[in-house]
């Protein structure tokens, strides 16, 4: 059966309304609101006796169902009465018929939020509760009445319960137009839930991986200024899934983040989240590439060791910490232009010195994103989604297969390992000099590998400079690839640059030659058997 926009009701005053919510923020100034309007209210469980204690008059579910609620409450509202009067036709003959013959009466608007699945998963219940709170009645009621949004309101959050009462207050009732767009985030709304009840099911499943289907969805948290470029627009949504990060941190102080301002301080995030907290780490970003790296005995000591390697690119970068941000690191950061601060906690002190500086953002997350755990990444593409497993591979010692005459010294090892991780989080081609836990040069996101070893050395030189040193920065340093070296052009840029000790993924047909050249040049090599591509 079809039926037209045109023959639809613009204006609506509902007469008859069912609440049942697992939020009750405000429900119930909602439902006096409803019944001051003259609404006859339906309500079950919870929601039935916060409304009675409040002296709201309900008429109770099981006594329009004529069934009483079982099964702990799983099975209340799936019944005739209640699906056939929220998706009745009302100017259809036939539904009109069917309603009388089977004593339905409709329901002209509908509050529900949904059992707290995404909270729950959140804060690690176990499975049987996390199972429990997958909601059955509420979902197929709101789509029932986002469907027939022709004839019936629907709302899924507190925050539209002021839009519908402003419009009953109106002579002609509830628009079209508002039906419409509260049906739209119905179904959204639903649309994300079961995205997150599938993605819970992949990611705790025997492999972690989605199936035949893949789902996303997330609530909206911010509508960012524009997107990368002022003339588009953004949003910035948060998944189900609480891994610690940007979506989940509190901003303390600072104007807005922007959309490359999210971006960005999630890469550094992420960075500085492979550095134990037991060992004092920095991290700072442009453009989503690290520009310096460093460990340190205290977070002051591997900020500054971080910003001597690119001092010119760290200007409007982003600095993540991996431990307490401590009075004398916010006085040091806040000496050149920074965009934005992340770390973990931060002191009362170093909170103090940040917010002299109105437009510095700072984000506390409480803990660090967990390097090591499960998830998936996506990316769209022309008319499809790419998804994969996250790059959660890490190097060990262990790992390593010295494949050159000469064995790397334990500090060449440290050196190497530091650098394999900072290398994960270049953008690939990806060329990483460190020496002293402490990266000296980088060279990102170029489509030869030798050209990211020359810019890396030429960084590294910058560096130098500024630093008034004689000697380049490279010299005596490890060199990491996030990739094999197809040729021996570009590990000869780093011999030439001054390492003594290269770490890269080996597997290239002319891996011979590669080696070749290390065993000439009297360098260290070492192979992982791991890629670090990214893009």
């Amino acid at each position: 059966m079809k039926v037209s926009n045109a023959s639809l009701p613009n204006h609506i005053m509902p007469k008859r309304a069912l609440i049942s919510v697992s939020d009750k923020t405000g429900m119930i100034e909602f439902a006096r609101a409803l019944h001051e309007a003259g609404v006859e209210i339906l309500t079950t469980g919870g929601s039935k006796a916060a409304l009675e204690a409040a002296g709201v008059p309900v008429i109770e579910v099981a006594s329009v169902t004529g069934f009483p609620e079982i099964m702990d409450g799983r099975v209340k509202t799936l019944h005739p009465k209640i699906h056939g009067g929220l998706l009745a036709i009302r100017d259809e003959p036939s539904h009109a018929a069917a309603m009388s013959a089977h004593e339905i009466e409709g329901i002209d608007l509908l509050c529900v939020n949904l059992y707290p699945f995404e909270e729950t998963v959140a804060r690690g219940a176990g499975e049987a509760e996390t199972i429990e709170n997958i909601d059955i009645g509420g979902p197929a009621m709101i789509r029932a009445a986002a469907k027939n949004h022709g004839y019936v309101t629907v709302i899924v959050e507190p925050a539209d319960y002021d839009a519908v009462i402003a419009a009953m207050r109106e002579p002609d009732g509830i628009p079209f137009t508002l039906r419409r767009r509260l049906a739209a985030k119905a179904f959204a709304r639903t649309a994300a839930y079961d995205a997150a009840v599938s993605g819970w099911f992949a990611e705790t499943g025997e492999t972690g991986q989605p199936g035949d289907f893949f789902a996303v969805g997330g609530k909206l948290a911010e509508e960012l200024r524009y997107g990368e470029n002022p003339h588009q627009w953004a949003r910035f949504y948060r998944s189900a899934t609480q891994r610690p990060g940007v979506a989940t941190a509190l901003q303390l102080q600072g104007k807005a983040l922007s959309y490359n301002n999210i971006n960005d301080t999630d890469a550094a995030l992420e960075l500085v989240s492979e550095f134990a907290p037991a060992t004092p780490a920095v991290a700072i970003i442009k453009h989503a590439n690290p520009c310096g790296v460093a460990k340190g005995a205290t977070l002051l000591e591997a900020y500054e060791k971080a910003l001597s390697c690119d001092p010119v690119s760290a200007f409007g970068g982003i600095v993540a910490l991996n431990g307490l941000l401590d009075e004398d690191t916010a006085r040091l950061i806040t000496e050149i232009f920074t965009e934005v601060i992340i770390a973990p906690e931060a002191s009362d002190a170093a909170v103090e010195i940040i917010g002299r500086k109105k437009n510095l953002r700072l984000l506390v997350t409480g803990a660090l994103a967990d390097a090591a755990a499960r998830g998936v990444t996506a990316k769209t593409v022309a008319g499809g989604l790419l998804v994969q497993s996250r790059d959660n591979g890490r190097v060990t010692a262990e790992m390593l297969k010295v494949v050159t005459k000469r064995k790397p010294t334990d500090k060449e090892v440290a050196d190497m390992l530091f650098a394999f991780k900072v290398a994960k989080h270049v953008k690939s081609n990806a060329i990483v000099y460190a020496r002293g836990g402490m990266t000296v040069g980088i060279g990102a996101g170029q489509m030869s590998r030798v050209d990211s070893s020359r810019t890396a050395a030429y960084k590294a030189g910058e560096a130098g400079k500024a630093m008034s040193v004689a000697e380049p920065l490279t010299k005596g340093a490890v060199v990491a690839s996030d990739a094999f070296f197809p040729f021996a052009d570009g590990l000869q840029a780093a011999i030439d640059a001054g390492a003594t000790a290269v770490i890269q993924p080996g597997g290239s047909m002319r891996d011979d030659e590669v080696i070749a050249a290390a065993d000439a040049a009297g360098l260290a090599m070492v192979f992982t058997g791991m890629r670090h591509f990214r893009h």
